[in-house]
């Protein structure tokens, strides 16, 4: 990391998100979504404004940062000429961006060959912005910054979990997850990228999930893991590839939440 340009990258990912918000505010509430199911069973949106606020950031790393790769949600990869790729989520939630929520958010991530290394979470219509990497882990909004913390340590039976989806995943991991569940003071669903933030922030013990792509997690786990908290899967391994994933304020509610999953999934 110390052979990198970190003024520069982090200078690339504040561009990249002030571009998203306004891509995505172009649509957001309004009538010209244009929604497109991807998936051949179920239901898997697409919107205009996911492509356009892809698009809009591929846009700025073409000019600034032509040899960095892309992973993104919506357009073709583009391999890596440097060592270090973009992986982009342009909109996180696009079923709560649909019905007017304010909980989507866009995800950026740099990697190289070890996993994230910078990562930025932004909810452009509250305008709030989440920065993680570098040595930095920061937050931005409306009413002033501050530096990212996590929770302190408290036992499962006192702690906050969230997860997307109840579901969470196949019959056996939603298993799992209804197994941590009944020992966790407070379960919410339905945050998507913002629960992330949140663990970030404080607030939030865990985050529990599964069948995630790179692009869902490596920014969130750049800005939980610069903010004090630990990313990893259901086996205590490296989380940026996908699939389930735990994200836990502090070692200790992981190691009470890893416990669990590891033996029921």
């Amino acid at each position: 990391m110390t052979d990198y340009d970190a003024r520069c990258l982090i200078e690339t990912a504040h561009a990249l998100a002030d571009a998203a918000r306004e891509a995505t505010l172009m649509y957001f509430r309004s009538a010209a979504l244009g929604v497109e199911n991807k998936a051949g069973q179920g239901f898997d949106p697409v919107t205009r404004a996911d492509r356009a606020c892809e698009a809009a950031m591929r846009a700025i790393l073409a000019e600034r940062r032509p040899d960095d790769g892309i992973l993104g949600e919506e357009l073709d990869n583009i391999p890596s000429r440097s060592g270090l790729t973009w992986v982009l989520d342009p909109i996180d939630g696009t079923r709560g961006f649909m019905c007017g929520t304010p909980t989507w958010g866009v995800l950026i991530a740099l990697a190289d060959a070890t996993g994230p290394i910078l990562g930025v979470i932004d909810q452009p219509y509250i305008g709030e912005r989440f920065l993680g990497g570098f040595g930095r882990a920061e937050f931005t909004g409306p009413h002033g910054g501050r530096a990212l913390a996590t929770a302190a340590p408290r036992p499962l039976s006192e702690a906050s979990v969230f997860s997307t989806f109840p579901e969470v995943g196949s019959p056996e991991e939603g298993r799992a997850f209804a197994a941590l569940a009944g020992q966790a003071r407070l379960v919410r669903y339905g945050m998507d990228c913002y629960a992330y933030a949140l663990v970030a922030m404080g607030h939030v013990d865990l985050v529990v999930e599964a069948g995630l792509h790179p692009y869902d997690i490596q920014a969130p786990i750049a800005v939980v893991e610069a903010s004090g908290g630990i990313v990893t899967d259901w086996q205590g391994g490296p989380a940026h590839g996908g699939g389930r994933v735990i994200a836990a304020a502090n070692p200790r509610v992981h190691a009470e939440a890893l416990a669990i999953l590891s033996a029921a999934a």
